[in-house]
C-alpha cells in the first residue's frame, strides 16, 4: 500500500474517531496512537499552547520535551510562524531540540483554530533522514483540521 493510501484511511479512522468527542487530550491520544502505528514513525505526538510555551500533550513513542518556548527547536518555530516545517535533517536545522538523540528526520504542524491562533502542534519524529514529504504534509495538514474545533 503507497503512502498516500495509508493516509486516506487513517484520515477516514480519525474523522471518527474525533468525531463529537469534547475532551480535547482524548483525542489527541488516540490520534496520535492511530498515526504513529499505522505509519510506523518513531515519536508521535502534540504540544499544547500554553502562553508562549508549547507544553507536552499525549503522544507515542520514545521520550519527550516537556516544555519548548515559541521560536525555538522545528516545534517553536512552526508554532511562531503557523505554518507546516518539514526538517530532512534535524542535525542541519539551526536550534533544533534534540528530545531524543535518535530522531533524524521531523515534521512539525500547528493546529490552527478558527480566529487563527495556534492551539496545538502535531509533531512526528523519524529514525530515518528525508522521511517527510509533501505527502505527508497534505494529510497530516488534513487530519490536524479535525482537531482543530475540539481543542480549548
Amino acid at each position: 500500500m503507497s503512502k498516500a493510501e495509508q493516509y486516506k484511511l487513517l484520515v477516514k479512522q480519525i474523522d471518527a474517531l474525533a468525531k463529537d468527542v469534547s475532551n480535547p487530550i482524548s483525542v489527541m491520544a488516540n490520534v496520535s496512537s492511530a498515526i504513529h502505528y499505522t505509519m510506523g514513525f518513531f515519536g508521535t505526538g502534540f504540544y499544547i499552547v500554553h502562553g508562549d510555551t508549547l507544553q507536552l500533550g499525549p503522544f507515542q513513542g520514545n521520550i519527550a520535551c516537556y516544555n519548548i518556548p515559541r521560536g525555538k527547536g522545528v516545534c517553536g518555530t512552526a508554532f511562531e510562524q503557523r505554518e507546516t516545517i518539514i526538517v530532512p535533517d534535524v542535525e542541519k536545522f539551526p536550534g533544533h531540540i534534540a528530545c531524543s538523540s535518535l530522531s533524524r528526520s521531523e515534521i512539525v504542524v500547528p493546529i490552527i483554530d478558527d480566529q487563527h491562533n495556534v492551539k496545538a502542534v502535531l509533531d512526528i519524529d523519524s529514525k530515518e533522514l528525508n522521511t517527510f514529504d509533501e505527502t505527508d504534509k497534505k494529510y497530516l495538514e488534513k487530519i490536524v483540521r479535525f482537531l482543530s474545533s475540539c481543542i480549548d
